[in-house]
């Protein structure tokens, strides 16, 4: 198992920089409230020269495919064949509120989108009919999406994220590898089944597959308990967990499907009310224990062989759930390559 890096855009050139000399594998840029994955990936890719590069993930409501082409060639470019690109539905609330595309029909959808950027980043032109997505759309055929972009000469991997069965397995067909948040050890176990199952549909196995979960990393200081260090994680799971209208938010549906379905609902409750803090303070402390990584460095490197052993193949760190700066993040990654050597499960 290797090591990832999941940036925040404040200091995301010197995280990148010192990831790259711990030996980290990749560094992967988000978007969301605070920024998108692109400009954040650009940056990096001047400021760093082995490790990998990827989106995590890249929102398909966001960018039509052809401009989702359009950037990986560039990004690749531009880091001489480092970007690997992640991809996701994002979810139905921030589909329809932040770019108007209604959330229906996505697994349909996910598969229009991939095969349109691949065929752009296989030379093009494209034409293409599909269900979701035509191209061209409107009865004008004289510039059809044709990329000219000078990059190295190889298939950029493409990623997909995704929760539920028939999600993985659609990554498991049609990707070369799979994104996760809050996730444990077990249902990457799941996972994997899942993944499994699409590769058997298109006629092959696991053989070169990613499997990349993101995972908070907090160790213990001296006399701290796991809540303590918890307590540091606790805005990050609130702000993911009261994305939109819980009822319907992926993450509060994999807390309750864990056994968390009464403290979800108090969660539920209190965000609501507009008590942020509250709701903050309701998230279970064994959620948290599950889905990231945390107590003293022993405990977290036996967690970080659990992973190992169910299949993960990049563990990335996810320093921005970490309430601190700059100089902390630096020091949770280097806490995080020392766990992985402690482990035994590196590669």
């Amino acid at each position: 198992m290797r090591l990832g890096v999941n940036l925040v855009y404040q200091c995301a050139g010197e995280l990148a920089r010192e990831a790259e000399r711990l030996g980290y594998d990749l560094a992967l840029a988000s978007e969301g409230f605070r920024s998108d994955a692109a400009t954040v990936l650009g940056l990096v890719a001047g400021q760093t020269e082995r490790i990998g590069l990827a989106s995590g993930i890249m929102q398909i409501p966001a960018r039509p495919p052809g401009t989702a082409a359009l950037t990986a060639a560039t990004l690749d470019a531009l880091s001489g064949g480092r970007f690997r690109l992640g991809l996701g539905v994002s979810n139905p609330h921030v589909s329809d509120g932040w770019y108007g595309v209604r959330f229906d029909h996505p697994l349909g959808r996910t598969r229009e989108y991939v095969d349109i950027v691949r065929q752009a980043l296989d030379g093009g032109p494209v034409r293409y009919t599909g269900d979701h997505f035509t191209l061209p759309a409107h009865g004008r055929p004289g510039a059809p999406l044709h990329l000219f972009t000078e990059r190295p000469s190889r298939q950029i991997p493409l990623y997909l994220a995704g929760v539920g069965p028939r999600s993985l397995q659609l990554a498991g067909e049609i990707a070369d590898g799979w994104l996760s948040g809050f996730t444990t050890p077990e249902q990457v176990a799941k996972s994997v089944t899942e993944i499994r199952t699409g590769r058997e549909r298109a006629g092959r196995d696991l053989t070169g597959f990613e499997v990349v979960p993101f995972v908070p990393v907090q160790v213990a200081e001296a006399g701290e308990d796991l809540a303590a260090a918890a307590a540091r994680l606790r805005a990050h799971y609130a702000l993911l967990l009261g994305v939109g209208d819980p009822a319907d938010n992926f993450y509060c549906a994999l807390a309750r499907t864990m056994g968390f379905d009464r403290e979800i609902g108090v969660f539920r409750d209190r965000l609501l009310a507009g008590d942020r803090a509250g709701a903050a303070a309701a998230i279970p402390l064994d959620f948290i224990d599950a889905t990231a990584l945390i107590g003293p460095l022993g405990r977290i490197a036996e967690r970080m062989a659990a992973f190992a052993e169910a299949g993960v193949t990049t563990l990335s760190v996810l320093v921005s759930a970490n309430d601190t700066d700059t100089a902390g993040r630096l020091r949770v990654l280097r806490q995080a390559a020392e766990a992985l050597e402690l482990s035994g499960a590196g590669s």
